[in-house]
């Protein structure tokens, strides 16, 4: 049988990708449009009548509503069929997680619970641990993940939790303080971590019942108010040895792996809050009269109105394209639970990249979106009466959720480089490719320019765009090859153009795939969308490169540099405006 062959995480920068290598929002099939209805029918006649009671945390709402949400099916989609679950693709669980992002504070509840709460016990627990908890998860016993402390955030393997085995050698005794723990206030279990002999980090499988666990007064909080956040305490907390979750010491591998999974989920969450800010922000402008007008035919109103809809085009077209990988890796492993759980998480982690860029550029995303959405509401979106300012402040926190996006934005450039140094990735030797390209000072035809938006088009300035942040990359690691891991402003930089390049080359591949024509509201969304990225992409570059490239070799590398990015100005007024007018017909973010 020959070899499964996939794309490797990191690998869309080395080379431009093929439309048929990748999964869009059009290639849904009729089941998972059926589990997205399923989901926003939840969310729109059960979660949605009960915000306020949500938003005060009003006893047992939360807890029924999960119970509903098992009985749908909602929370069993990646616990494996043999114990509890359905076992269904990651796609059909992202679109969970999109549909879920309208649903306010409860969101946080639901995707804490099914992903890195459920998880670590999906991947990393043995037979009679899933037996024991994952039936119960699946059936709405709600589960929460202990990983940050009060002095270790983003320094996760800085924590002080402490696990020590008793004298009959049946338990062990934790003790410490796990902050700022999602649904501490209703979790039956926890997933804590703790270091053994105060070295080897750990995970277990802690019961709420359990002698020495105890939950803090809940926090005050600016957003996400509905869902419960506080701190678990841990004073002798008796642990059976049989609780210990993986291998003695692996902690660190279930503590990261499963953030992976929370990251691109995390994506897709803020992408539906961001669909709803856009529906909230149309029927306003529909609504509100000013100047004898409805908002929605002022054309700064449709700026936003468009410039909200490209951003949404674009991340979508970058998530539901990650999920795609995920998915295609994951393919065809079969076997049961216990055999096949390594095998899932290694694939998962393979996009680990591509994860982290989701999570960023989505949590960013979703920001501008909800800050334009009250803009357009003007005096009333700061109001209580009205969806923005609830939007406006629960947004905010996808920013630091699963990681930090100044953690993540370290993480994507430090990822590829250890995947090229290790061997994973042909990355130097492309970077050395174009080295030699760039080198090459003979005149060379330049072919004929193509119709704005065509794909010949697209596909002419994104290879530009790929060489640019190719070019920026490889200057930086020349310069500090030794030690870059400790330029943090830099890596940065390189992830923003990394990250960019991904998210407009999805976008461009998910409209070749589907042969969607140049007057189409989604070709005028990432048209929209073009310049200005691609300006983003030349500033950010321009800056490494006054970083790293010597005074005398300034002025030839920049002159290359901008040759990669050029674009030519077109009207990008008469663009928004035609995208503008199928959003605000559409009454919001249109349906694939």
């Amino acid at each position: 049988m020959a070899e499964k062959k996939y794309r490797k995480g990191g690998e869309f920068l080395l080379a431009a990708g093929k439309d048929d290598e990748i999964f869009t929002p059009e290639d849904f099939t009729s089941e998972q449009r059926m589990i997205a209805k399923t989901t926003e029918d939840f969310v729109r006649q059960e979660v949605w009548p009960k915000i306020d009671e949500i938003e005060l945390q009003k006893e047992g709402v939360s807890e029924d509503l999960m119970l509903q949400a098992a009985e749908l099916g909602l929370l069993m989609v990646d616990i494996p069929k043999e114990y509890g679950g359905m076992g269904l693709d990651k796609a059909s669980s992202t679109l969970i997680a999109e549909k879920m992002g309208m649903a306010g504070s409860f969101s946080v509840t639901l995707l804490n619970h099914t992903c890195i709460a459920t998880l670590p016990i999906v991947f990393h627990g043995n037979k009679e641990q899933k037996t024991k908890y994952l039936p119960g998860l699946a059936e709405g016993e709600i589960g929460a993940y202990c990983l940050t402390e009060p002095g270790s955030g983003s320094d996760a393997l800085a924590a002080k939790t402490s696990a020590t085995l008793s004298e009959d050698g049946k338990f062990y005794l934790l003790n410490g303080t796990k902050q700022f723990i999602t649904s501490a206030k209703w979790a039956k279990t926890f997933i804590v971590f703790a270091k053994i002999g105060g070295k080897e980090f750990t995970a277990f499988i802690v019961e709420r019942n359990m002698p020495g666990v105890s939950i803090a007064p809940e926090e005050l909080k600016l957003g996400i108010k509905g869902s419960s956040t506080a701190a678990v305490i841990l004073e002798d907390a008796k642990v059976p040895v049989e609780n210990l979750l993986g291998e003695i010491g692996k902690g660190h591998l279930i503590a990261f792996n499963v953030l992976n999974v929370g990251r691109y989920k995390l994506g897709a969450g803020s992408l539906g809050l961001a669909k709803l800010a856009l529906e909230y922000a149309v029927k306003y402008a529909l609504e509100r009269k000013q100047f004898k007008k409805s908002l929605s035919e002022f054309g700064l109103i449709r700026k936003k109105i468009a410039e909200m809809a490209s951003r949404i085009f674009v991340t979508e077209s970058l998530v539901y394209r990650t999920v795609g990988l995920i998915d295609n890796i994951l393919e065809g492993i079969e076997g049961s639970a216990e055999e096949t759980s390594l095998q899932v998480m290694k694939g998962i982690g393979e996009y680990a990249i591509e994860c982290s860029i989701v999570k960023v550029y989505a949590s960013e995303m979703v920001d501008y979106v909800v800050d334009e959405n009250l803009q357009i509401f003007g005096g009333y979106g700061y109001s209580r009466e009205y969806p923005a300012e609830r939007l406006y402040r629960d947004a905010r926190i996808n920013r630091i959720f699963e990681g930090t996006n100044e953690i993540n934005r370290l993480l994507i450039p430090g990822m590829l480089l250890r995947r090229a140094l290790s061997g994973d990735l042909p990355l130097m030797r492309v970077l050395e490719n174009l080295k030699n390209e760039v080198a090459d000072t003979s005149s060379k035809d330049e072919p004929a320019e193509s119709k704005v938006g065509e794909p010949a088009w697209y596909r002419k300035k994104l290879e530009g765009a790929r060489k640019a942040v190719l070019m920026a990359a490889g200057l930086a690691v020349e310069k500090h090859f030794k030690d870059i891991g400790e330029r943090q402003e830099l890596l940065a930089l390189l992830a923003d153009m990394i990250s960019e390049y991904y998210a407009l080359a999805s976008a461009r591949l998910r409209l070749e795939k589907g042969s969607i024509g140049v007057d189409d509201w989604r070709s005028q969304a990432l048209l929209n969308y073009f310049p200005a990225a691609m300006e983003r992409l030349r500033t950010w570059g321009r800056e490494v490169i006054g970083v790293v490239v010597t005074p005398g070799q300034l002025e030839k590398k920049l002159i290359v540099f901008e040759k990669f990015c050029q674009l030519t100005p077109f009207d990008t007024i008469s663009v928004r405006d035609r995208l503008a007018e199928k959003i605000i017909s559409n009454k919001g973010y249109p349906r694939v």
